[in-house]
């Protein structure tokens, strides 16, 4: 995916989808992958990120909309397609869930990363 139409996708106004844009726009590293690699069904993406909720909770981890992300996922019936932005910095990865086409995006979320 160009990362022009990337950024076009990241427009829902939440706080994670705009910092995600502005890390695409900024130059970081992203990757969305295609539907054989990254897509799989939304309620299980839901499961898995429930997880890593409580678990950011538990450990004081900052993150970005990851209960909306949760919420969202539960509410799409469709498989969904990942992927990830990371800041220029690195100091925050974005993981994005898009349509099963890639076409638009269901939810974003972010995830203060560890210093290194």
């Amino acid at each position: 995916m160009e990362r022009e139409a990337l950024a076009s996708l990241l427009t829902d106004g939440t706080e994670a989808a705009t910092a995600a844009r502005d890390a695409v726009l900024r130059g970081g590293a992203y990757v969305v992958w295609d539907g054989s690699d990254g897509s799989t069904s939304a309620e299980s993406l839901a499961r898995v990120y429930e997880r890593r909720l409580r678990h950011t909770r538990r450990i004081g981890q900052e993150t970005l909309d990851l209960e909306r992300a949760v919420r969202r996922l539960r509410g799409h019936a469709a498989p969904a397609r990942l992927g990830r932005v990371d800041a220029t910095d690195r100091s925050w990865a974005y993981m994005l869930f898009l349509d099963e086409d890639g076409q638009s995006l269901i939810a974003c979320t972010g995830v203060k990363q560890p210093k290194r």
